[in-house]
């Protein structure tokens, strides 16, 4: 497997996205272990969660507590980099909700803590900007956790360029990664993810073959991924994937995924190379 960096660490190049194994349409449990053990045995040493991927008001941290039963049941799961997240609420009825304060991120990161297993968490991301909240404010909790010790690296996601210049200003320069939307369906993140080449800052995509619902009619939608997979052999979704690696050696993508074969085949593309015009050409979709 391809490694990429965040912050001081090597990971896999290709990332497991957790959020499709918790909430809607989710997986049985024992189906949803073996597609983390699947990741685990391609390479996967990034798996990104979160403690709002769940369902039901009384589950909050599923996704978490099956990453940390998943890993614990692996014998490489301690050379995974888990990064989950806070900010982001399900009350229960499927809508998101959002609580930026710094008492409920502190209060979110040590219930974290507990679930996943752990004495620091790898790495710990705001989920997401809270309007009633000032963004330094929200930023500042993350850096008292990093001071603490309760994280080992810091993270923002769903960021303007603004505010990951301010996250990375107050955090004294310890931003590690934005991990923002990003696909051939939502290419509004370029900004983001150019600023984060320029610092140096490692850029994770999420939802990066356009969405649980959206991942399987790639090929369909944007005929110049179809007509490249047709041409190397393979599907439009690992072509739309070695197109992001291609992009920048800062971009870590992290495909979600519910089933053992689709993650295996989302970690073959860090083994795909393109030729510059097929990404010229993926570039102009």
């Amino acid at each position: 497997m391809h490694t990429r960096r965040i912050g001081d660490i090597d990971v896999s190049a290709i990332g497991l996205g957790g959020m499709p194994l918790s909430i809607e349409g989710r997986p049985d449990e024992a189906r949803a272990l073996a597609t983390v053990h699947a990741a685990l045995d391609a390479g996967v040493t990034l798996i990104d969660t979160a403690d709002a991927y769940h369902l039901h008001a009384h589950e909050v941290g599923h996704n978490e507590t099956l990453i940390a039963k998943a890993l614990a049941t692996h014998d490489r799961g301690a050379d995974v980099l888990v990064a989950t997240k806070g900010g982001h609420l399900r009350p229960g009825d499927g809508s998101w909700t959002r609580d930026g304060s710094p008492e409920h991120l502190k209060r979110a990161c040590e219930a974290s803590l507990r679930r996943l297993g752990v004495e620091a968490i790898g790495l710990y991301q705001f989920h997401r900007p809270d309007p009633r909240v000032p963004y330094a404010d929200s930023v500042g909790a993350i850096r008292e956790l990093l001071d603490e010790g309760k994280i080992r690296m810091a993270g923002i996601s769903n960021a303007d360029p603004g505010q990951i210049r301010q996250a990375d200003d107050i955090l004294g320069g310890r931003l590690v990664s934005v991990q923002n939307q990003f696909s051939p369906a939502f290419g509004s993140s370029e900004p983001e993810l150019r600023l984060c080449a320029e610092l140096g800052i490692a850029f994770l995509p999420w939802s990066p073959l356009g969405g649980i619902s959206r991942a399987r009619e790639l090929g369909s939608a944007y005929a110049p991924f179809a007509a490249v997979a047709e041409a190397h052999g393979v599907s439009p979704q690992r072509v739309c994937l070695a197109w992001m690696l291609a992009k920048s050696p800062v971009v870590v993508p992290i495909p979600g995924s519910s089933r053992p074969e689709t993650i295996r085949d989302s970690v073959a593309a860090a083994e795909l190379t393109l030729t510059a015009k097929e990404i010229a050409t993926l570039d102009a979709v």
